[in-house]
């Protein structure tokens, strides 16, 4: 099955875990869409800073701290994937409850480690 993942709080900077994400996924060859602060390109992936509308996510891995989620709660869950990961420092348990009672899967994880240890 694809895993079409989308990285919301993705950084242009290369030193950020955000950009590793994405180079990690793109090297597992996984589809990435992402959503930043700033619009540019991290290994070949666009970066949006605009909502846009996307079908067939299957997972959403956070790299925003639980102040700035409230906005993509509605987005998120409009969106329905099978997961969302709570990177670490994204954990939200007001969030991680909404998701949970609409059937969408939780991890607290890293999502890097989960891509290089064989666990996404």
């Amino acid at each position: 099955m694809t895993k079409n993942t989308l990285v919301i709080g993705a950084s242009l900077k290369e030193s950020r875990y955000s950009n590793m994400c994405i180079k990690t996924l793109v090297e597992g060859h996984f589809p990435v869409n992402a959503f930043g602060l700033r619009e540019g390109i991290v290994e070949g992936i666009p970066v949006h800073a605009e909502y846009l509308e996307l079908d067939n996510i299957h997972t959403v891995t956070l790299y925003l701290g639980p102040e700035n989620q409230r906005v993509w709660y509605e987005y998120i869950l409009k969106l329905n994937p099978e997961r969302v990961i709570f990177n670490p420092g994204t954990e939200n348990r007001e969030f991680q409850e909404l998701l949970a009672n609409t059937g969408i899967e939780v991890v607290e994880d890293c999502t890097i480690m989960m891509v290089q240890g064989g666990r996404y």
